[in-house]
């Protein structure tokens, strides 16, 4: 029995904070986990941003919104899940995933909470669980399933190294080159005909 665990940004769907970025032209929210390795540490320098710029959920959604999923992501994801269980792990929010789900056919997701004030301030955040990919991977092993886990970025890490399987998709050259031992892919064919040789 096997379940398949893949992170969302940058794996099916481009970075929201990338695209935030660039619409609201503030060019520090471009920092992802591809740069920083401490999650509550980048995710209070973003809140920091966005209230210095009096910016709130709204504004974000509204970016998302446009965001489409990457070419051959939905049909990739949909091939995929005719093979077994996929659950999407991210470190992203309930709130910023609910749109991005509809367009890829209302897959499995595990991910965070965003903290709202009554005015659309976002003040805080609340993770799921501590190390969240690592920890469910984890528990999904301890309930007899053998996990094979895909991901871009330095968060994702732990979960890739912890499955039975675990590959990079779309990685950076940094993380290519620290971690050499994980098979790292550029394609969907590439990812999903190694998927099926794990299975």
């Amino acid at each position: 029995m096997h379940i398949v665990c893949l992170d969302l940004e940058g794996v099916l769907v481009p970075e929201i904070w990338i695209a935030f970025a660039e619409a609201s032209g503030i060019p520090e929210l471009k920092r992802t986990t591809r740069d920083e390795p401490d999650y509550n540490k980048l995710m209070n320098y973003r809140l920091n941003i966005l209230k210095e710029h009096g910016l709130g959920l709204r504004e974000i959604q509204q970016t998302i919104e446009k965001i489409e999923p990457m070419d051959g992501a939905k049909e990739f994801l949909d091939e995929l899940r005719k093979l077994g269980q996929v659950i999407i792990i991210s470190d992203t929010f309930t709130q910023f995933a609910a749109p991005l789900m509809a367009k890829l056919g209302y897959p499995t997701i595990f991910c965070n909470e965003l903290i709202v004030s009554d005015s659309g301030e976002v003040t805080g955040f609340k993770m799921r669980c501590e190390k969240s990919k690592l920890t469910t991977v984890k528990a999904l092993q301890s309930i007899g399933y053998e996990t094979i886990a895909s991901g871009d970025s330095f968060n994702d890490l732990g979960m890739i190294q912890a499955s039975k399987a675990g590959f990079l998709f779309k990685s950076t050259e940094q993380i290519k080159k620290d971690y050499p031992e994980l098979p790292a892919f550029e394609t969907y064919d590439e990812l999903l005909a190694a998927i099926k040789e794990a299975i």
